[in-house]
């Protein structure tokens, strides 16, 4: 039984194949295509599952679709939605199944599912659980905002939901355009930004969303204009929060760390009294987290401290790009009985890989030296300063780099984060990085008491070595716990520095530059090793020096790469949330 998940037309498109009710493959369209959060249909995604798979086209049993078409359709037309330009059917419902039927050469069954069920399913039916009380948030769904659900073996069945335009990522979206970042891709600043201030103005934001008791809460739309507005927030908003909006490039002062301390502690405020809301309704240890909100791995850490459950699951995708997962699980089950394989994912190593041929083919047409590195060479390197891309075996899933195309570095050194944050990322020096850590030595350096392999919750740090390019401003940082078991060869280089340094830990971003994906190919590694100034690049084991890299770079990988490659879109400022 050969099934594709499929999300589109919204943001984080994605396909994943289970066979057999086995995870076989998923990625991000964003990885083929280089455009950030691309949203159109994963045709390249789509295609890159069955090869994975072994089948053509008529070797697929079934697509499923992360969401209700024509329940989304509703809700867009009640909010006065229109088509954006050159997309006249955008707000047809039969637009994804015509879709899938012509660009992906799919003639069977299309099964559909609710948006917040296929982000339940993403992380229940991954969690190795055999019961769960699962907690879906995000900006929308069809018309959901949060779902609280209940899981027994291959059943999920949704308790209760809160609907449009109530909704807990629609607020954090707005103090996002309010702050001067980009909705649906700027959250995640806000959440790093707000450990440099204090939650002085939390009053102001209880203004605009209190809770109801029990699963509800609601939003004061006096504030808010993304329902047939053009930004996220009104003049009543701005008022109330008693300052102009943050112009992009703007210095970020002390007030606006304040704005985010403040929506920051009001979110994990709201999301922990709906996580024991939810302990009541179901009679479990164990909770799932999915939906976009449950990237913020501030509130997860406090969820996992304080909250009811003994055991907390968040998928590594728990974004739009997860639903293609949850909705292929859905689809297993509509169609078999059966739950999918009851196994909780150990990694995330899911998308293409490259063997050594086509790193070589790769090389040999930019007109590279190599040498081979083995842990030992690499962590020389990194004891000695340098910055290292390190791009081995299959892409990861989810936003996070968990060692298969990370950018490493020393964490003991106290000026690598002004570096990497300036000259290597170019980004916003507020920004945090995370740490990887041997699983068995984690205990000895981080408040962690349980797994992390997938960077989605914080703790404290508290190792007797200084990890000032680690530790946020807070003392907190976001880690990767790394099982040699699940990640042999990530962990021998930890190891290997270890060995060096008696440092277990070394800082781990992922391999991009500001705007980009993540890269996928040798050839994405290579150019962002070019952009971003990297020391060295090990390639599947091998070494590229940054002193090797030819002037004319661009075109000779173009050469062994020569499909047409699109520019990353810029597209509007990104005030208001995408709703079509």
């Amino acid at each position: 039984m050969v099934i594709v998940g499929v999300s589109a037309f919204f943001h984080e498109a994605a396909a994943a194949v289970l066979v057999d009710g086995a995870l076989v493959a998923a990625s991000a369209e964003e990885r083929f295509s280089r455009i950030k959060h691309d949203p159109r249909l994963p045709v390249q995604a789509y295609r890159f599952c069955l090869e994975a798979a072994g089948v053509g086209p008529d070797g697929v049993d079934a697509v499923a679709f992360y969401e209700s078409p024509a329940k989304k359709v509703d809700r867009q037309r009640w909010a006065g939605s229109s088509p954006p330009p050159g997309q006249p059917d955008a707000l047809d419902p039969g637009r994804p199944e015509r879709m899938i039927r012509e660009h992906l050469g799919h003639a069977g069954p299309i099964l559909t599912f609710d948006h917040h069920l296929s982000h339940a399913a993403s992380a229940y039916h991954f969690s190795g659980f055999d019961d769960a009380a699962v907690l879906t948030v995000d900006g929308v769904g069809e018309w959901a905002t949060t779902g609280y659900h209940r899981a027994v073996g291959e059943h999920i069945e949704t308790i209760d939901e809160v609907q449009f335009p109530h909704s807990l990522g629609l607020l954090y979206a707005a103090v996002t355009s309010y702050l001067g970042f980009r909705v649906n891709d700027g959250e995640y600043k806000v959440m790093g930004l707000a450990p440099y201030g204090e939650p002085v103005l939390a009053d102001r934001v209880r203004r605009l969303v209190r809770s109801t008791g029990g699963a509800g809460f609601e939003l004061d739309m006096r504030y808010f204009d993304f329902v047939g507005g053009e930004q996220m927030y009104s003049a009543a908003f701005v008022d109330l929060l008693g300052r102009p909006p943050r112009r992009p490039g703007e210095a970020v002062d002390g007030f606006w760390a304040d704005v985010a301390a403040s929506t920051q502690l009001v979110l994990e405020e709201l999301l922990l009294e709906k996580v024991a809301h939810l302990a009541g309704l179901v009679d479990s240890p164990n909770l799932c987290l999915a939906g976009g909100v449950a990237l913020n791995c501030v509130a997860n850490g406090r969820i996992r401290r304080e909250g009811p459950f003994a055991d907390v699951f968040v998928p590594p995708p728990a974004g739009d790009d997860g639903g293609s997962l949850g909705a292929a699980a859905l689809a297993h089950v509509a169609l078999t009985g059966e739950r999918p394989e009851r196994r909780r994912l150990a990694g995330a190593a899911f998308g293409p890989g490259y063997g050594s041929g086509e790193v070589t083919a790769a090389l040999r047409s930019a007109g590279l030296p190599a040498e081979p590195a083995g842990p030992d060479t690499v962590a020389d390197r990194l004891a000695a300063g340098q910055v290292v891309g390190w791009f081995d075996g299959a892409m990861e899933i989810g936003p996070r780099a968990l060692g298969h195309r990370s950018i490493l570095a020393d964490p003991r050194d106290a000026a690598m984060r002004e570096r990497l944050n300036a000259q290597v990322k170019r980004r916003e020096a507020f920004r945090p990085f995370a740490p990887s850590v041997v699983a068995g030595a984690a205990s000895a350096h981080l408040d962690l008491a349980w797994p992390s392999p997938f960077m989605l919750e914080t703790c404290q740090v508290v190792s007797p070595l200084p990890l000032p390019a680690v530790t946020h401003v807070d003392g907190s940082c976001r880690p990767q716990t790394v099982d040699p078991d699940a990640e042999p060869r990530f962990a021998a280089l930890l190891a290997a520095f270890a060995a060096r340094t008696g440092c277990p830990v070394l800082l781990n971003t992922s391999l991009n530059v500001a705007g980009e994906p993540i890269a996928c190919s040798p050839a994405d590694a290579l150019r962002t090793m070019a952009v971003a100034g990297l020391d060295a690049l090990v390639l599947e084991g091998v070494l590229v020096e940054a002193g090797a890299l030819p002037a004319r770079l661009p075109e000779l990988l173009a050469a062994w790469e020569p499909a047409p490659r699109r520019a990353v879109a810029e597209g509007r400022p990104g005030h208001l949330y995408s709703f079509v």
